[in-house]
């Protein structure tokens, strides 16, 4: 690499080490308070917010820089109503399945039903998808590397700045999505990765009581 490709690191911040343990502390209590919801109240949110969001989201590493990502985020009422008949069609089947038993078991005390009415309530509804490879400009077939580890670490952020900025979340996974490629007019080398609710929760939000695993339980150092 030619010192033409590179350019100097001029906005990394370097603070005092009292004040970096302190804003560390201040960001896990942050982060703490992060909960998913499944009600949400259809009060509009600024399409600003999100814009934003986004924008911080596709600051995240990738493999090679290469960006596998494509977020299309939706607000048309017709569309989410597409996208929940889909999704509870697929959903309806995952969960009478014997193969899924234990699963669905495990997903009870969330309080997980195959009906889905957050994704038409919610006012957005933000599409992820990850590219299993992209093209050149002269149309030819690229190679994506890191693909999911990449689009992993957007969602973290773009999860992490919608909570920074006020708003709930519900990462959503249906058993199968293919459905939103067709729905969205998605191109076959995307995959998606997740449907992220957004929005604000509802009055008289309840959510599961749940503990996270201690840092003596996920961490170690030698």
């Amino acid at each position: 690499m030619t010192t033409k490709q590179m350019q100097p690191l001029s906005d990394y911040c370097n603070y005092p080490e009292p004040e970096m343990k302190e804003r560390s502390l201040q960001f896990y209590k942050k982060m703490k308070q992060r909960r998913t919801v499944r009600e949400f109240s259809d009060h509009p949110v600024d399409k600003r917010i999100i814009e934003n969001c986004l924008r911080a989201a596709a600051t995240a590493p990738s493999g090679a820089n290469q960006q596998p990502w494509h977020f299309v985020v939706v607000s048309d009422g017709t569309v989410k109503r597409q996208i929940r008949k889909a999704a509870e069609e697929v959903e309806t089947k995952f969960y009478s399945q014997a193969s899924t038993k234990n699963w669905v078991k495990d997903l009870a005390h969330l309080g997980t039903v195959p009906n889905k009415p957050f994704l038409e309530k919610a006012p957005f509804l933000i599409t992820i998808f990850s590219q299993l490879h992209g093209y050149s400009l002269a149309g030819e077939k690229k190679k994506h590397y890191y693909v999911l580890e990449s689009v992993g670490i957007a969602t973290g952020m773009l999860i992490t700045g919608l909570h920074h900025a006020g708003l709930a979340t519900l990462t959503y996974t249906p058993a199968n999505m293919r459905f939103l490629n067709k729905i969205l007019k998605r191109p076959s080398n995307e995959k998606p990765f997740m449907i992220l609710v957004v929005g604000y929760p509802s009055e008289n939000t309840l959510v599961p009581v749940i503990e996270k695993k201690g840092l003596q339980d996920i961490a170690e150092f030698l």
